[in-house]
């Protein structure tokens, strides 16, 4: 009887497959890691690309800081002009110059009458002189509350004096001041 060894079939078989299962795993194992090393690639790449946007976006949060800032800084300058119009247009509406009001008292005088006191005090303004007759002082009274700068004129004192030998008036006048408003006049107009 002859006898057939067929271990080393079964033996050659077993390391076929060990050789097989071997290279499939080591396979598997390369394959994994390269699909490991790829999604961290690309992670990587979404956590470089957010970084950068990170950062581009902190760029332009501290330049428009700076341009807030800017505006703010601005805006203040822009109060602080607007306050200082205002005071200067208040002044302009409140202007009455004492030069436009002693120019209105001089022609509001007529000839033959002296004025010896212009007192000036507040709103109320009292004027003192000397005239040859009542009709004069009436005349002055009259052009004064005619004036661009006076009102509420009356006349407070009006007695005989005696001035070198000739009668004359001596009198006394109150008034108010006239509180003007200022007409600003339009910018020229460019052709």
């Amino acid at each position: 009887m002859i006898k057939i060894n067929l271990l080393p079939v079964r033996a050659a078989k077993k390391k076929e497959s060990t050789r097989q299962q071997l290279s499939i795993l080591s396979l598997s194992i390369v394959a994994v890691m390269v699909i490991c090393l790829g999604i961290y690639s690309v992670t990587l790449a979404k956590i470089k690309t957010a970084e950068d946007e990170i950062s581009k976006s902190e760029q332009e949060i501290e330049t428009l800081k700076k341009k807030i800032g800017e505006i703010n800084n601005i805006k203040k300058l822009q109060e602080e002009v607007k306050k200082k119009l205002d005071i200067l247009d208040q002044l302009r509406r409140n202007k009455t110059g004492p030069a436009s009001r002693l120019a209105d008292l001089s022609d509001a005088v007529p000839e033959k009458v002296w004025l010896n006191k212009y007192t000036e005090n507040g709103g109320s303004i009292s004027l003192a002189g000397t005239a040859f007759n009542e009709e004069l002082i009436a005349e002055l009274m009259r052009n004064l509350q005619a004036s661009n700068n006076f009102t509420n004129v009356d006349l407070l004192v009006s007695e005989q004096t005696d001035i070198k030998g000739l009668k004359a008036k001596r009198f006394e006048i109150s008034c108010a001041l006239k509180t003007q408003k200022v007409v600003e006049s339009a910018p020229p107009q460019k052709k």
